[in-house]
């Protein structure tokens, strides 16, 4: 019986591809009609979710100049997947401001933002409308991300090598009209070496015109931009609440980002907090980087530096105007009145910086 059952099955076999040997046959002559047909089905089907997009949601139509310019933007799948819509934020990215440098306490909405970045970068690029309320994006001949921290068992490689795998390869492939992300680098080895590493990586990268969004733990970044002044420091923001059972202070996340770089510390303690680790390893750590942080030294802007930052800044601004503004004569007069205000204000506030002998 078994016999019988091959034999059968195998018959079947043979007659089905005798089927389908002569349908090849028949739909050969017509195969370029197909190719078409598929063509043309699935342009159809883009086009029609980029019309769903654009009219059943509040998304804009972006614009393309030499700036990245989101205002109010949010991350197009997080607002499909939550109950409520995503808090939304700003971008402002230029030739003249092209690092950015984003601190913040775990689970602020570091990575959130860097990718939410990217998916609107290929959404127009492709030709869809975007999720804020008003976009422009400069082209971007490759769009570079390491974002993750997972080993590779295939190649042998730890978290910390595939890391610097990822980031090789941004370094000998991206040029000046490219888009990169860096979620986080260095997390792998030491504190000190990893500290060196970004600050390399950063320099290099800075010699670059490519737009480059850095997100870090590493707070001695944030000084870099007292040594280039097309850095910018942004950092999201929290608040403090008392917890109802007692004095213990947790953190409550707004994810609305802002000019600046954190002043949280410690902040990885208060998610330990919330886990399940004993109190007095809590304790014990907090005692432990309480040593540490006295005999860490703070680099401070010089008023030099500070002075040299507002001139760029302000050139920077008016490059930018005399490119892109479509501000009637009157309009363009106030704004020009409120650069040259926030540059006394920058040069005023430099002034004022202690010198090292007043120190």
């Amino acid at each position: 019986m078994n016999e019988r059952c091959q034999e059968s099955l195998r018959e079947i076999y043979h007659m089905t591809y005798l089927i389908v040997c002569k349908l090849l046959s028949e739909i050969y002559e017509h195969i370029h009609c197909l190719y078409k047909l598929s063509d043309a089905v699935s342009m159809l089907d883009m086009l029609q979710s980029f019309a769903h997009a654009c009219t059943l949601s509040d998304y804009v139509r972006p614009e393309f100049t030499d700036t990245l310019a989101i205002k109010e933007g949010w991350h197009p799948v997080l607002e499909k997947i939550s109950f409520e819509k995503p808090v939304a934020n700003n971008t402002y990215i230029t030739e003249g401001s092209n690092f950015i440098i984003i601190t913040g306490p775990n689970m602020s909405g570091k990575s959130t933002y860097l990718k939410q970045i990217a998916l609107s970068q290929i959404m127009a690029q492709i030709g869809s409308f975007v999720p804020a309320e008003y976009s422009s994006f400069r082209i971007a001949e490759q769009i570079f991300t390491r974002i993750g921290m997972d080993d590779d068992i295939e190649t042998n490689s730890s978290t910390f090598m595939k890391e610097m795998k990822e980031i090789a390869y941004i370094i000998q492939n991206a040029n000046d009209r490219s888009l990169i992300i860096i979620d986080e680098l260095g997390r792998g080895t030491s504190a000190e070496e990893g500290i060196g590493i970004c600050y390399a990586v950063c320099e290099y990268l800075l010699n670059l015109k490519a737009f480059t969004l850095f997100a870090t733990h590493f707070l001695e970044l944030c000084q870099i931009d007292a040594l280039y002044p097309n850095v910018e420091n942004n950092y999201f923001e929290v608040q403090h609440v008392r917890s109802s059972y007692g004095s213990r202070e947790k953190i409550a996340y707004t994810y609305v980002l802002s000019k600046g770089h954190t002043e949280e510390k410690n902040y990885g303690l208060k998610a330990a907090e919330v886990s399940s680790l004993p109190p007095s390893i809590i304790q014990d750590a907090k005692e432990i980087i309480t040593l540490i942080s006295r005999q860490m030294s703070q680099q401070r802007s010089t008023p030099e530096t500070l002075m040299k930052k507002a001139i760029y800044h302000l050139a920077n601004m008016l490059v930018q105007t005399a490119r892109n503004s479509r501000l009637d004569p009157d309009s363009l007069r106030i704004y020009l009145k409120g650069l040259k205000k926030k540059y006394k204000t920058d040069c005023l506030a430099a002034e004022q910086v202690p010198t090292e002998d007043q120190q």
